[in-house]
């Protein structure tokens, strides 16, 4: 951003299937000056998330679609480089959902302070962000792991997987990973602490790969994948077990959706419980995550690892990758570099 002059990313087209570049486009806008009340930001990092796909269809959903020929939404860490709010000073820095810009001038409403003392800033967008919420969450509300219990993580290197694995050995669990590559699988055993890991790619026959791994069956599964690693836990899942229902990125780019898991008869005589979720289903209990995020991660016991990407003009090639597996962990774009206050 140069000036007043803030360039953004536009949703161009509706994409049908995976996403190309052609979908998108890079625009130029002047931003005012901000007014009684207002702040200007600078964008320094943005998030790039898979739930924002379902955002680019014109459906209904729990969330608006995005609308064509306007700037996308997403979480965004920046720092007030103008203020005439009584609330947020110059070089404070805030946590938005006004990412896919390099800056923007806004009321303090929807804004959020965050501390650099308690870690480098765009670990908001991830480990202490949405995808740590919805980790800490999905994991111990719905997936409720007792110690000694076996939890499988489908794209367990991801920003929410690799922490419900630490989350889960935390709790005194087994923990089994998927992941699509050896780089990824070394970093959840070595790293993330999982007792065993998968390469989903290269690892043949999934169930079977998983039915070695998980030697007691399976009492806890998070899903974020579905297709193959649902039918796969769903064979595996002891009585009484719980599946926590995250996300389907398999799903996500599918021009026609596929038929359900062929054994799902298997939630019968395994009384499986099975339960959906939205991570601002506990806004209102983020306390909780912060004050047991910050012990651990204060004691060494949480790692995790980034993508970056630079530049806000190649934030749709970081959120194309997304669907091809090619990020360790969060994947951000770093907008620009913090303003000289």
């Amino acid at each position: 951003m140069s000036n007043r002059i803030s360039r953004e990313i536009r949703l161009k087209q509706r994409p049908t299937g995976l996403p190309a570049a052609e979908h998108f486009e890079l625009a130029e806008t002047e931003l005012p000056a901000p007014k009684s009340g207002e702040v200007l930001v600078r964008n320094i990092w943005m998030t790039v998330d898979p739930y924002m796909r379902g955002r680019m269809r014109d459906v209904e959903s729990y969330v608006p679609p995005f609308q064509i020929g306007e700037p996308l939404q997403g979480g965004a860490i920046g720092q007030v480089v103008e203020s005439e709010s009584d609330t947020l000073a110059v070089g404070d820095y805030v946590n938005s959902m006004l990412g896919w810009r390099e800056g923007f001038v806004s009321s303090p409403e929807g804004l959020t302070k965050v501390d650099p003392a308690l870690a480098p800033v765009q670990t908001f967008l991830g480990t202490l962000g949405m995808p740590g919420i919805t980790a800490y969450f999905g994991l111990l509300d719905i997936g409720e792991p007792k110690e000694g219990e076996t939890v499988f993580v489908s794209a367990a290197a991801g920003a929410v997987g690799a922490i419900v694995c630490q989350i889960a050995k935390l709790k005194g669990c087994r923990v089994v990973g998927t992941a699509g590559s050896d780089a990824k699988v070394d970093w959840l055993v070595q790293s993330a602490g999982a007792d065993a890991a998968i390469n989903y790619k290269t690892c043949g026959n999934l169930t079977e790969a998983l039915r070695e791994a998980c030697p007691q069956g399976i009492d806890v599964y998070f899903e974020n994948v579905g297709g193959d690693h649902l039918e796969a836990a769903l064979m595996l899942m002891n009585p009484r077990g719980r599946i926590s229902v995250c996300g389907m990125i398999s799903q996500y780019n599918a021009e026609q959706m596929p038929a359900g898991p062929t054994n799902f008869i298997q939630v019968i005589p395994k009384r499986l419980r099975i339960e959906g979720f939205i991570v601002s289903d506990y806004l209102d209990r983020v306390g909780e995550f912060y004050q047991d995020m910050g012990k651990w991660i204060g004691e060494g016991k949480i790692k995790w690892e980034e993508t970056i990407h630079e530049g806000i003009e190649n934030a749709p090639n970081a959120f194309i990758n997304l669907f091809s597996g090619e990020n360790m962990g969060k994947m951000l774009v770093k907008v620009g570099p913090d303003p000289a206050i």
